[in-house]
């Protein structure tokens, strides 16, 4: 199955057209005819089968025949991960991180990071194109980057872990975890959480925690936070 990805359908829509990229895509180079079958997401959760009633390479239109709601996961998590230096690190993480689960994920800017702007755009394609790619129906949310100390100004819900590298008092993050529960983590830039961050994330009743005996990037150290809580939910 080939999944796309329209977010201003709904469950009340019965016909609506692709933009005029979209149509070039769908019928020069996938070769879409009228009459054939297509599945599309809003990222709401929602799966609508529908078929091409006009085949046009400006305007491709298909017309919705049933709509099915797909179950969201069992488990709510919420990453807070600074950019890396290198831009297709922390794209990567949004691809992996996507196709492993993941509900929502916040770019903090820490005292150690490199990179302090961010391609909101572009990172969004990339959480579609993944989503789409693994076949689900949720598409994480993206939120506006952030300095940490104004994050940390906020209280999420659930359980909330900080991972750094310091040699100070830690636990497990597998050990820590609980299934069906709400989760946020923070994994800090190149360089580690500032010791001052480490210190005021503690003071905010943040957990730390470590993610294992080796010292990992933050695109890897992400993806083990995100496999790990997807594993203990399995």
């Amino acid at each position: 199955m080939q999944l796309f990805y329209n977010p201003e359908i709904n469950e009340n829509t019965t016909q609506f057209s692709f933009s005029k990229e979209e149509s070039k895509h769908i019928v020069k180079v996938l070769r879409k005819q009228i009459g054939d079958t297509m599945h599309i997401t809003n990222g709401k959760g929602w799966l609508f089968e529908a078929k091409i009633t006009l085949a046009g390479l400006k305007n491709c239109i298909a017309t919705i025949h049933s709509k099915t709601q797909q179950t969201p996961t069992k488990y709510n998590l919420h990453l807070a991960v600074a950019p890396t230096k290198m831009n297709d690190r922390y794209e990567w993480f949004l691809e992996k991180a996507t196709e492993i689960g993941i509900t929502s994920i916040t770019p903090i800017i820490c005292d150690h990071s490199e990179r302090k702007v961010i391609k909101a755009e572009r990172f969004e394609k990339i959480l579609q194109s993944a989503m789409k790619q693994s076949l689900q129906c949720y598409l994480p949310e993206l939120k506006d980057a952030i300095s940490l100390k104004e994050y940390l100004k906020t209280t999420p819900e659930g359980d909330c872990f900080i991972a750094h590298c310091e040699e100070t008092q830690k636990q497990s993050l597998k050990s820590l975890l609980q299934p069906t529960n709400t989760t946020t983590i923070l994994i800090g830039p190149e360089g580690d959480f500032s010791t001052k961050e480490i210190e005021l994330a503690l003071q905010s009743n943040w957990k730390p925690v470590t993610l294992g005996e080796t010292r990992l990037r933050t695109e890897t150290a992400a993806i083990v936070a995100c496999h790990s809580v997807a594993f203990v939910n399995e």
